[in-house]
């Protein structure tokens, strides 16, 4: 008789400290209004469409902490865009053809990672190199490359992502010549804008679907020697999640080429230009695209 109640509580402690089995995902973000929107999609069509809890960790920051954070587990999934996972992650260098990145992204995360690199939102959010829309005009400029005499009188802001990364900085005065009147400044990518239109700075890289790119007087310049690669915005979900849950995995595709371009630059501006939340703007988009009930 006395033995039982000792093998008892060996068998309770045992079922205690095992691992219990996950019924939470964690959804990560960039830290820019763009990722959190997006996080907010991602966070939305997985509670919608699974019992699971779905807990948000956004405003991670750049790149490299999200990749680390999904590494260790602390998320399980986030937003990644193929241009920025080839060069600043697998440092390849870059390539042009869209489907070619995807593939080769898609194969090297679940060789590498043991992540899974899920079909693409839709749009592809390529840097954009801005300068002010009177500036454009007086000079008649629209590409990168017109830009190069003007260059030198000017000052560029950039983020600190932007001049780290191998499809950043570097690669762009190389590619086109660039020298600039005054060193970069770097800032944070909200304010990139600001400093441009109050003359901090006179030419920034933003990103092709900022929503205040249609609202206030820029001008994007073409990358005439395509020297970015395609972007593509696809969702990164670890194989362990997947493996666990695979309904999260299907109800993320449900997002699959639904975004458009011109989607996410207006998304972008409700939420930048008029100041509604992330989170209801996702959820308006989502149910009128009959993605959620």
């Amino acid at each position: 008789m006395g033995r039982w109640p000792l093998i008892a509580g060996w068998v309770v402690l045992l079922v205690a400290c095992g691992p219990p089995r996950s019924k939470t995902i964690v959804v990560g973000s960039k830290n820019f209004t763009e990722q959190v929107i997006l996080g907010e999609m991602l966070a939305q069509v997985i509670a919608a469409r699974t019992h699971l809890h779905v807990e948000r960790r956004f405003y991670l920051g750049g790149t490299y902490i999200c990749q680390q954070a999904i590494l260790a587990g602390r998320i399980d999934v986030y937003v990644e865009y193929t241009g920025t996972a080839l060069t600043a992650i697998l440092k390849q260098p870059p390539q042009a053809d869209p489907k070619a990145v995807y593939a080769l992204v898609k194969r090297a995360y679940a060789s590498r990672f043991h992540l899974d690199v899920l079909p693409p939102l839709g749009f592809n959010n390529t840097f954009a190199i801005v300068i002010r829309g009177e500036d454009a005009r007086r000079y008649h400029l629209h590409t990168i490359s017109q830009a190069v005499p003007y260059a030198v009188h000017w000052r560029p802001g950039f983020g600190y992502e932007f001049m780290e990364r191998p499809d950043g900085y570097k690669g762009l005065v190389k590619t086109y010549g660039l020298e600039f009147g005054a060193p970069p400044r770097i800032m944070d990518l909200g304010l990139l804008y600001r400093a441009l239109l109050i003359r901090q700075v006179d030419l920034v890289a933003g990103n092709s679907t900022d929503g205040l790119l249609s609202a206030l007087d820029l001008a994007v310049l073409k990358d005439d020697k395509h020297y970015f690669p395609p972007y593509q915005a696809v969702p990164i979900l670890r194989e362990q999640t997947v493996k666990e849950h695979p309904e999260v995995a299907q109800a993320i595709k449900s997002l699959a080429g639904k975004i458009t371009e011109q989607d996410m630059r207006h998304l972008n501006y409700e939420v930048d230009g008029e100041h509604r939340s992330a989170r209801e703007v996702a959820r308006k988009f989502l149910r009128a695209n009959h993605l959620i009930p």
